[in-house]
């Protein structure tokens, strides 16, 4: 389990582009999701590893959202990724549900082929497929997104408390592993930090 430690980041790149300016999307509590369309006509739906379990109604929302002949328009010939977050009933770990009686997928991340796609391709892409993408809160230093999901703020998605804040800089950029920079915080952090004793 890790605790959080104000101050102290997780990696050097965080620390060093701290001050730096970051877009802010809304961290959905969910599960991981993954949809990649081949190219030729074959879509694989699956979770954050191959042997996730998805829960059968999400399934088949999934199912629905990726239509096909739709992919074939506009992507024929092309492989592509899609991130995105499965929520709802049954769906999420603890606390109040956006969906208490259904089921919904969120957009996130896009690839092509090897290439990330920036925020505004995958908001485009998104409306394309009749679906929804990640709400943006907007853009910040982490510090001024650490005393956001500190205080807390609702969720774009209903009515309760949103997870945390996913923050990437404005800028694209990878460390030396070719990994995309990217952190994320969460509300709980705080509270459980504030229970440990002193």
């Amino acid at each position: 389990m890790r605790t959080l430690l104000e101050g102290d980041f997780s990696l050097p790149e965080l620390q060093y582009l701290a001050n730096c300016e970051w877009e802010f999307t809304e961290k959905i509590d969910g599960t991981n999701i993954r949809v990649h369309w081949d190219g030729e006509g074959s879509i694989v739906i699956g979770g954050r590893t191959d042997n996730a379990q998805i829960h059968a109604d999400l399934y088949g929302v999934i199912s629905d959202a990726f239509d096909a002949c739709l992919l074939e328009q506009s992507f024929s010939g092309v492989p592509v990724t899609f991130y995105g977050e499965g929520y709802g009933h049954k769906v999420q770990k603890v606390g109040k549900m956006y969906l208490p009686d259904s089921h919904s997928f969120i957009l996130f991340d896009v690839r092509i082929d090897n290439y990330w796609l920036e925020r505004h391709n995958v908001i485009d892409i998104a409306g394309e497929l009749g679906i929804d993408s990640v709400p943006i809160w907007g853009t910040g230093t982490l510090y001024d997104a650490i005393d956001m999901v500190r205080e807390g703020f609702k969720s774009k998605l209903g009515d309760l408390t949103a997870e945390g804040l996913v923050m990437r800089p404005i800028v694209e950029m990878y460390n030396r592993r070719g990994e995309r920079v990217i952190s994320k915080i969460k509300h709980r952090d705080f509270q459980d930090a504030s229970k440990k004793p002193a």
